[in-house]
């Protein structure tokens, strides 16, 4: 009874700061219900989310088709389960802005489960080069196969590893001069620290476009406020919606004066 009791406790506590966070920030507040959700799933399923939109992937997209990659987890993170893609209203977006910049050379911080470099990848010319940097071992794995599946494993290279050991690697071990294009899309108080690893690793030339996603919902406040006020960036907000909700969220385009 005693432990019941506490169960009952427990999960009016969470109600209640739950409420008020979706009082406070109704976005955030369904990312958390969406992602308590999912891990519950996970509980009593033998794959995890990531997996289970990969198995999802394999069963009903086209195989060596990035197009049909792309569409196949946006119809399933539409309407079976939510995930931190970039998403298809965004990814329009950043769609035209990685064909205005045409990079040779990018990198995009925060893999996942592959989505935005599938998306990114389609659209490369042949003798680019993309990596893709992940921390989680679990995602890079999701990401080669979800690659390799839509016939891109030869274009984008997955990197694991936190970035602030990879970033200042990537000159030396991976013969990078200066990066044309950065996509950021991990951890949102890592957006800043990141900016400024690339600037002292001199991967940034005048004209390096940085495109940071979620500068809304979640946030990165910090980013936002040194790229728009430091006065190495001419920068332009681009407003949207959250990923597959009707909440507001934008891009940050940050394109570096050099």
């Amino acid at each position: 009874m005693v432990e019941f009791c506490s169960v009952l406790c427990g999960l009016g506590a969470f109600l209640i700061i739950l409420f008020y966070f979706y009082k406070k920030n109704r976005a955030i507040a369904k990312i958390y219900i969406s992602e308590i959700c999912n891990r519950i799933k996970d509980l009593f399923m033998a794959l995890s989310k990531e997996e289970r939109i990969l198995e999802f992937v394999l069963k009903n997209a086209v195989r060596g088709d990035p197009d049909s990659v792309v569409d196949t987890i946006d119809r399933y993170c539409s309407s079976k389960e939510w995930a931190m893609n970039v998403g298809n209203e965004k990814g329009l977006i950043l769609d035209k802005i990685v064909k205005e910049t045409n990079p040779s050379v990018l990198v995009e911080l925060g893999t996942y489960c592959g989505y935005s470099a599938v998306r990114i990848g389609r659209l490369l010319k042949p003798d680019a080069r993309f990596f893709t940097l992940e921390v989680n071992p679990k995602f890079a794995d999701v990401a080669r196969q979800m690659l390799e599946f839509a016939g891109l494993k030869d274009k984008v290279q997955i990197l694991e590893g936190a970035t602030y050991d990879i970033i200042p690697q990537l000159k030396k071990k991976y013969e990078v001069d200066t990066l044309d294009f950065v996509f950021v899309d991990h951890w949102k108080d890592q957006y800043k620290p990141d900016t400024l690893l690339l600037e002292n690793c001199n991967l940034l030339r005048k004209g390096s476009v940085i495109l940071a996603d979620n500068v809304i919902v979640p946030g990165a406040p910090d980013f936002l406020k040194y790229v728009r006020t430091c006065g190495k960036y001419d920068c332009t907000n681009y407003l949207s919606h959250l990923e597959y909700m009707n909440e507001d969220d934008a891009l940050e385009k940050a394109v570096f004066r050099g």
